[in-house]
């Protein structure tokens, strides 16, 4: 095998709660992720020379060793020594800085590419525990599917498949640090945390209706009074129908969960229509 063609998932969050601050800095997290069906395109090819080739149809993104791509085969290469090198073409749909996990998705993409292509045998536990080197998304876009997220969101743990859901992507014109947006979170100021429990009982019972109103994001604290057209978008997918809507991850992306999928396209329609939302895009999960 020469070539492998891939798609790397994005990813929502069902409930995010932050627990404290760590002495290292990270935040401790208890997560409900779930992957989506919105997904980018890679395509991973071995080359003779010792080099790391990417090309991308974004001009804007980088394609030297500050993409996550870079660094995924720059880690198997320094670990496992294999022979040659790796072109990636990539053809990326999921908005970016946009709280869906893009560059991690890709990078877990990447590393399972290249395991495949130079035969490494690792286990998906051996590159989820490499993962997290690359970034605190890694291990679980490595996994997929339906997991609580605990730790600095390493700690994974498969939970019992969401039912199918009809589910609405809007990201508005802006960009968003999630760095930024963990330093200015104030817990003293935190009212309110999402019940992390109950939306995992909720998709237990398999209940849409109660998944959709338990969910719960505190870094909407932050990063909606930063970027009020975060909560515009929430306010409009409420009034056009959603079960609810919530902000992922650090934001900006805004998902709405939908009764079905008429009522879904009705929504989009009149996202795009009113133009908040520079990215509107229908998919469903993907277990």
């Amino acid at each position: 095998m020469d070539s492998i063609r891939l798609k790397a998932r994005a990813k929502i969050n069902l409930g995010l709660d932050v627990l404290g601050k760590r002495e290292d800095g990270y935040h401790e997290v208890r997560m409900v992720m779930q992957t989506i069906g919105i997904y980018d395109r890679l395509i991973l090819t071995k080359i003779p020379e010792e080099e790391i080739r990417i090309t991308s149809n974004l001009a804007f993104l980088p394609v030297n060793e500050n993409n996550l791509i870079y660094k995924a085969i720059k880690l198997l290469k320094d670990e496992y020594h294999f022979p040659g090198g790796v072109s990636v073409d990539l053809n990326k749909f999921i908005p970016v800085a946009a709280g869906m996990a893009g560059g991690s998705t890709d990078a877990a993409s990447t590393m399972f590419g290249v395991n495949r292509l130079f035969g490494l045998n690792l286990s998906m536990g051996k590159m989820m525990e490499l993962g997290v080197r690359l970034g605190a998304d890694v291990p679980y876009c490595v996994m997929r599917g339906t997991a609580l997220a605990e730790g600095i969101g390493e700690k994974l743990t498969r939970i019992t498949p969401v039912p199918h859901m009809w589910i609405l992507i809007a990201k508005p014109q802006i960009n968003v640090s999630t760095r930024l947006v963990y330093e200015q979170l104030d817990m003293g100021g935190i009212q309110k945390h999402p019940d992390i429990d109950g939306i995992i009982r909720a998709i237990e019972a398999q209940d849409v209706v109660r998944i959709a109103q338990s969910m719960g994001n505190v870094l909407e604290n932050v990063t909606v009074p930063l970027y009020p057209v975060i909560e515009t978008i929430k306010q409009d997918m409420l009034s056009h129908g959603a079960i609810n809507a919530m902000m992922s991850g650090s934001g900006p992306t805004v998902f709405g969960i939908f009764p079905d999928e008429q009522t879904t396209l009705a929504c989009q329609a009149f996202l795009k229509k009113k133009g908040d939302a520079r990215q509107v895009y229908i998919t469903e999960n993907f277990n």
